[in-house]
C-alpha cells in the first residue's frame, strides 16, 4: 500500500510554539499524530511533546499493532502525564489534546483517535468522508442544537492531563480506498479553512506536499494568530479520484492579482 504524507508545524503571533508533530511508518503498520498543549497553564508544550514522543515510541516497539494496542498507548500516554505532573508542581494541570491516524498497512485498515479539538478530517474520491467531533463547549451547544456564535472554540471538556480523566474518542476500523486522503490538524489549521475549501485544494494539486502547502498558504495569508500544524496522508493516488477544480472556487488558492 503506497503511503506518502507531508508535515507542517507553523508559529503564529503566540510567544512560543505547543504544538507537536509526529510520524511513524514501517512495512507492516504506520502512525500520524499531533498534539496541541492547552493554553493558560504553564507545561503544554512538555504536555505535548511527552505524549508525542511516548506514543510514537511504542508505535516503533509494537509487535502485535491493532486497535486494542493503540488503546492502550493511549492510556500510557496519559499515565505518564499524570507522573510528570506529580513531579513538578508547576506543571500539575498542564495538558494537551490528541489527535491520530493509525493504519494497518497489511490489512489496508485505519482508525484514529482524538481528545480535545485537535482533528482527524477523512476524505474519499475528493469529497469529506468523515471528521472527528469536538471535546469543546462549542460542539456540544452545537449537537444540542444552541447558537454557539461567539463562544470561544477553546473551551474543551477533555484533553489528556486534564481534571477530570475522560476517555479519549476512538473511531471504528475502516477499509482503506485508494485515494483516500487524511487531514490530521490542529485548530490553528481548521479554524481558518471551511470544509469546502480543504476539498477544493484537494482537487487543485498532484502530490501530497502542494495540497498541504496550498492549504497552509491560504491560512497564512488571512490569520496567523495561532500556532498552524497539521499532517496531510495520501492512500495511493488521490488526485486521480479528484475532480477538475474551478476558478471560482478555488480563488482563495490562487496569488492576488494586481
Amino acid at each position: 500500500m503506497k503511503i506518502v504524507f507531508a508535515s507542517r508545524c507553523q508559529q503564529g503571533l503566540r510567544d512560543e510554539n505547543q504544538d507537536r508533530t509526529g510520524a511513524e511508518l514501517d512495512d507492516s503498520k504506520a502512525c500520524f499524530v499531533v498534539c496541541d498543549g492547552v493554553a493558560g497553564l504553564p507545561g503544554g508544550d512538555k504536555a505535548a511533546q511527552l505524549v508525542r514522543d511516548s506514543l510514537i515510541n511504542q508505535l516503533k516497539a509494537c509487535e502485535d499493532f491493532s486497535p486494542a494496542f493503540t488503546q492502550r498507548a493511549v492510556e500510557h500516554c496519559r499515565a505518564l502525564l499524570h507522573e510528570a505532573q506529580g513531579k513538578n508542581p508547576k506543571f500539575s494541570r498542564m495538558s494537551t489534546t490528541l489527535a491520530v491516524l493509525f493504519i494497518d498497512r497489511e490489512q489496508q485498515r485505519a482508525w484514529w483517535a482524538h481528545a480535545g479539538d485537535s482533528r482527524v478530517y477523512h476524505f474519499r474520491h475528493g469529497m469529506l468522508h468523515q471528521v472527528t467531533r469536538d471535546h469543546s463547549l462549542a460542539q456540544q451547544l452545537k449537537e444540542a442544537g444552541y447558537e454557539n456564535t461567539g463562544i470561544n472554540s477553546n473551551l474543551l471538556y477533555n484533553a489528556l492531563g486534564a481534571a477530570p480523566s475522560r476517555p479519549v474518542s476512538f473511531s471504528d476500523e475502516i477499509q482503506l480506498e485508494d485515494g483516500d486522503a487524511f487531514l490530521v490538524c490542529t485548530d490553528g489549521f481548521w479554524l481558518n479553512l471551511t470544509t469546502n475549501e480543504m476539498e477544493q485544494a484537494l482537487r487543485m494539486v498532484n502530490a501530497c506536499e502542494e495540497w498541504l502547502a496550498l492549504m497552509e498558504g491560504a491560512v497564512s495569508r488571512s490569520v496567523k494568530k495561532d500556532n498552524l500544524s497539521a499532517l496531510a496522508v495520501w492512500i495511493g493516488e488521490p488526485q486521480e479520484a479528484t475532480l477538475l477544480y474551478s476558478l471560482a472556487d478555488s480563488a482563495r488558492f490562487l496569488p492576488p492579482r494586481y
